[in-house]
């Protein structure tokens, strides 16, 4: 189903998931990659964080945009007690993620700007994820394994520990991957 009509989109990431969510859909994109350094005001609550960072990751695409041309950026955190989890800078900082969310609800939020010519459009969604108590040995293995270093939270839900260890999801499974496919879809077909 074509829900672009004559209109062109590009993925404003590198995110392999977030390729394949939008592959999905049966959509037809092309990725430009435009680094931008994520800064943020630390008061800003998690949803605010993630749309303002979706946002900001847009603004390199303007001048690339046409008539019909659509860019989509996002952005993805993980946050508990308040405190926001992105991605590890280490092993070490993985395994203090996952102690964190160990035998507790977490909360991942995904930030999505669609940005086309002459109009600019920016949502999130909200997903509360409980994992299963982890051993020691079982965050070794999933670090050592899968190397989540490149994953809000030090996780993939898509992977073993997804598989493994997840008790409970409120919410979206594709929005702790990476993209709310449910809520980008009916915001393209608007678009």
């Amino acid at each position: 189903m074509n829900i672009l009509k004559n209109k062109r989109l590009t993925l404003g990431s590198q995110s392999p998931r977030r390729k394949f969510l939008l592959e999905t859909l049966d959509l037809t994109f092309d990725i430009r990659i435009i680094e931008v350094e994520e800064i943020f005001d630390s008061k800003l609550s998690p949803k605010e964080i993630v749309e303002y960072l979706a946002k900001l990751k847009s603004q390199g695409h303007q001048k690339f945009i046409q008539p019909n041309n659509i860019v989509l950026t996002a952005d993805t955190i993980v946050s508990i007690d308040g405190e926001i989890l992105g991605k590890p800078k280490n092993e070490e900082d993985a395994y203090r993620m996952l102690s964190r969310m160990s035998a507790r609800w977490h909360d991942v939020y995904t930030g999505v700007c669609l940005l086309g010519h002459d109009k600019i459009q920016v949502f999130s969604d909200l997903t509360r994820v409980k994992l299963m108590e982890l051993s020691n040995e079982e965050m070794g293995y999933y670090i050592n394994n899968y190397q989540p270093f490149d994953k809000a939270g030090s996780y993939g839900i898509q992977e073993w520990i997804g598989y493994a260890k997840i008790e409970s999801l409120e919410g979206s499974y594709a929005n702790v991957m990476g993209l709310p496919v449910h809520l980008v879809y009916e915001a393209l077909k608007s678009f």
